[in-house]
């Protein structure tokens, strides 16, 4: 198949679980292992964020957060991963740097990894009738991965910022974002490539 361009049709930002210290402090302990530059990346993200911002790309921010009783984990603390994102917790609360922004924004409230599992995503894109989904946040091997996985069976075009994600070690992000490349060419994009890209769309459909 020929590569496809970065994006088409309508093209929708999703924001995967930048929250709290994950974001701020690369000291807090929040259950979850981190990569080395995982905040640096985190912030990268940003400039992402901003730039759908300026040219009026919807983007919807997602939020994993578990019940204090913790019912909902399931088989979440089966592997490396310890207690996290607990409801009330500043390491679950999403930054003041990404909220508030726009009236315009969504937001949804996950209990598992994928963005799709159990939540209103599918319906709030087929709304926007969105075709190009644009990936950014963490964890690059879990949320993200599971998410893009998803958003492909579903037929969507999929673009991850590659380093505007963060995973779980250096070795588990490059195997993902690897595997992400292997289900649609032209997957992975670095920040700089997709904010011209991102610029250049809205340019294309003026």
């Amino acid at each position: 198949m020929p590569r496809q361009p970065t994006l088409i049709g309508n093209a929708v930002l999703l924001v995967i679980d930048i929250q709290g210290s994950a974001f701020l402090d690369n000291k807090a302990d929040f259950g979850i292992p981190t990569m080395p530059g995982y905040q640096d990346n985190m912030r990268r993200a940003l400039t992402v964020i901003r730039t759908a911002r300026d040219i009026g790309m919807p983007t919807i921010y997602f939020q994993e957060a578990h019940r204090r009783d913790m019912i909902d984990f399931g088989r979440e603390l089966d592997g490396a991963e310890g207690v996290h994102c607990l409801e009330g917790e500043p390491t679950t609360d999403l930054p003041t740097d990404i909220t508030g922004q726009r009236d315009s924004d969504y937001f949804i409230r996950k209990r598992r990894y994928s963005c799709f599992f159990g939540t209103e995503l599918e319906i709030l894109l087929k709304g926007l009738k969105a075709e190009t989904l644009i990936l950014i946040g963490g964890m690059t091997d879990v949320c993200v991965h599971y998410t893009f996985v998803d958003g492909h069976q579903h037929d969507y075009y999929c673009r991850v910022v590659g380093d505007s994600v963060g995973g779980t070690s250096l070795a588990a992000q490059q195997a993902s974002l690897n595997a992400m490349e292997y289900l649609q060419t032209g997957a992975v994009q670095s920040t700089e490539g997709m904010i011209t890209a991102m610029h250049a769309h809205v340019a294309e459909a003026a």
